[in-house]
């Protein structure tokens, strides 16, 4: 299964021109790359320029077919890539996606911005009702 982690470009912090976006993405490259005998699915990390989370710099993205995303804001390229990698670990191994904030790890318990079901998950809840 293909994993995503997609993170903000245009994010900045107030009061600066700095776009941590761009660091972020090469940390994480480097630490997935570092520990993928650890992680057991690949995850592709790429930047987009605006995840509308513009009061909560730098917002990142986990996604992946048939199992929920997740939007994390306030993200620090220098503080929160271990968090980030310990996710990747985590939703590599969760069949839907699915997990409870206090199962998420340090920071990302309180910096999530939108938790999004599957489109297939809706689908079916949504057959299972109408019938």
């Amino acid at each position: 299964m293909n994993h995503r982690i997609t993170v903000c470009t245009s994010c900045r912090r107030k009061g600066t021109e700095t776009r941590p976006g761009f660091e972020l993405i090469e940390r994480l490259r480097n630490a997935l790359s570092a520990a993928k005998e650890t992680i057991p699915e690949t995850f592709d990390v790429s930047g987009v320029a605006c995840m509308a989370g513009c009061d909560q710099p730098c917002t990142v993205a986990y996604h992946s077919t048939s199992k929920a995303s997740y939007l994390f804001g306030d993200i620090d390229p220098k503080t929160d890539v271990d968090d980030l990698i310990a996710f990747a670990k985590q939703y590599a191994y969760l069949g839907d996606g699915w997990c409870s904030s206090v199962d998420r790890p340090g920071k990302l318990r309180k910096s999530t911005l939108a938790r999004i079901p599957a489109a297939d998950s809706a689908l079916e809840e949504q057959k299972a009702r109408a019938s």
